[in-house]
């Protein structure tokens, strides 16, 4: 068995619940594209070029609305700070990956991350490749429930009021997940607090950034504290 065809059987099974998840979800985001207006292409390669669903949803009232290239960059930011933090955590993992690392930095979603960060690769299951068809994988499946949508709102309408809550769903679920399959819940329960005193003392259009200040730091003083 070769190495490819080997790392991508390893990673597929860690991917399943991504599947389910990301077909409804990316079939949701094709249906709003298309109520609003947009062609089937918009949303087949926003979910190909873009890949990151919460902004993915914020950009359709961003290309419906007054062109504003500074908010829009400011709001992709705030959307998608965390994966900065996700970055620096995973330095160390992506390291010597040659290539592959370029598309691993690009196609790094929540749930890519939470299974190349946690998941114990096989013994003899090539690691960058593992990681690299997890990335892949769930790239795949957004993209496949983009289009899938796209084209069936093409022809079927129906009201899409408050379809964008399927994001924070699945974000929860995730989050449920996370707390069942580990022991220890000091990570959760502080990212909870933190954010939830962030968003009170900085309002909910400008908590996420120092939400993921305070967290890292949060995160590092206890490392110290567990290494000294």
């Amino acid at each position: 068995m070769g190495v490819k065809t080997k790392a991508l059987k390893a990673a597929f099974p860690y991917t399943v619940p991504i599947l389910a998840g990301f077909l409804f979800l990316g079939i949701s985001y094709g249906f709003l594209m298309s109520s609003k207006g947009f062609s089937i292409i918009y949303p087949i390669f926003m979910s190909l070029l873009i890949f990151a669903g919460s902004m993915e949803f914020v950009t359709v009232n961003l290309l419906l609305s007054a062109f504003n290239p500074v908010a829009a960059f400011i709001m992709a930011i705030m959307v998608n700070a965390r994966h900065i933090f996700y970055g620096i955590s995973m330095l160390e993992k992506f390291s010597g990956l040659g290539l592959k690392k370029l598309y691993l930095i690009f196609g790094m979603c929540d749930e890519s991350f939470s299974i190349n960060c946690s998941a114990g690769i096989p013994r003899g299951v090539d690691k960058g490749w593992f990681m690299f068809f997890v990335t892949a994988l769930n790239h795949f499946y957004w993209v496949s429930g983009a289009t899938i949508g796209a084209v069936l709102g093409s022809f079927i309408t129906f009201d899409t009021s408050g379809i964008e809550f399927v994001l924070t769903a699945l974000f929860v679920v995730i989050f449920i997940e996370q707390w069942i399959g580990t022991k220890t819940h000091t990570p959760a329960l502080s990212g909870v607090i933190l954010s939830l005193a962030t968003l009170i003392v900085f309002g909910p259009d400008n908590f996420m950034i120092p939400a993921m200040i305070f967290i890292v730091v949060f995160f590092v003083a206890i490392r110290k504290k567990g290494e000294s």
